[in-house]
């Protein structure tokens, strides 16, 4: 192992660049994994991948227009997932909605750096991630999903757990599922686009899925199941990113990697639940009752 590979991590941690993203990765670790256990409660797993395309069409934006690449990706995002939420009414519905609108934007993505001659290595570079330039900006959506998540989840957290476990119990229940999926939707393709710097692109589910599903193994509640998600997220975030300084290698990959491990890890934990926190769908109450 060469010197590089094995720096002094005291030293590396002086720098600046290393310093914020440390910050980028605990502040990520607070929200991210609250989005996870969204992602998995209202099985929308097709939703990261088409905002990691229309993420990729706004980065192309920005570039075209001279604008900040990272804030258009947010806004295209964040307008998608809130364009998509009418169709969220059942998984099937939005799993072919999502499949439209990645078509649509990656098409719309390659069309434009094609036609404007804008150099696509800046948008495509942002599918491996760049976790060293993060920068102020990025520190300050990360930060707003830290509070804002966390803090919709506690305020809301009654509704939240009824709407994850049974959508047609929350319905008769009496919870505004339609306005309370909107905002959900809106959050989870932000916060994708808000992580694609840190991981890129193809590896966020480091961040956001791979801590929500070992919390599922672990929790007993929507509410432990958060707690466990974040605990694992920080656990996961600083240790493989101390770990990637230490062997100088990609955080992005070693991140995966880490949090891929405590997921398989905490598998051969024997399940504590009699039964899963989110019901299937055939479990639903009659719309009737």
């Amino acid at each position: 192992m060469n010197l590089a590979a094995t720096a002094d991590l005291g030293e590396l941690l002086q720098l600046m660049p290393v310093r914020r993203a440390a910050a980028a990765l605990l502040l990520a670790a607070v929200g991210l994994p609250v989005i996870g256990v969204v992602i998995v409660g209202l099985d929308i797993m097709p939703v990261r991948f088409a905002m990691m395309h229309v993420a990729l069409l706004g980065i192309a934006t920005g570039l075209l227009t001279g604008l900040d690449p990272m804030l258009c990706a947010l806004v295209a995002c964040a307008l998608a997932g809130a364009g998509v939420a009418p169709l969220a009414r059942t998984p099937d519905g939005l799993s072919g909605a999502m499949g439209l609108l990645m078509s649509l934007a990656i098409a719309a993505a390659l069309l434009l750096l094609s036609v404007s001659g804008v150099n696509a290595s800046g948008a495509f570079a942002l599918l491996w991630g760049s976790i060293l330039s993060v920068g102020t900006a990025d520190l300050i959506v990360l930060g707003l999903l830290a509070v804002a998540v966390p803090g919709l989840f506690w305020w809301k957290r009654r509704e939240l757990a009824l709407l994850l476990h049974d959508r047609e119990l929350a319905q008769c229940s009496g919870v505004p599922v339609g306005p309370l999926t909107l905002v959900l939707l809106v959050l989870v393709a932000v916060a994708v686009a808000g992580a694609i710097k840190l991981t890129g692109a193809l590896l966020v589910d480091a961040l956001t899925l791979l801590p929500a599903l070992a919390a599922r193994r672990l929790g007993t509640s929507l509410k432990s199941i958060t707690l466990w998600a974040v605990g694992i997220g920080v656990t996961v975030n600083l240790t493989g990113f101390l770990l990637a300084l230490w062997l100088d290698w990609p955080p992005g990959p070693v991140l995966v990697l880490t949090a891929g491990a405590v997921v398989l890890a905490v598998h051969l934990v024997p399940e504590r639940r009699t039964s899963s926190w989110r019901a299937p769908a055939s479990a639903s109450l009659p719309s009737s009752h």
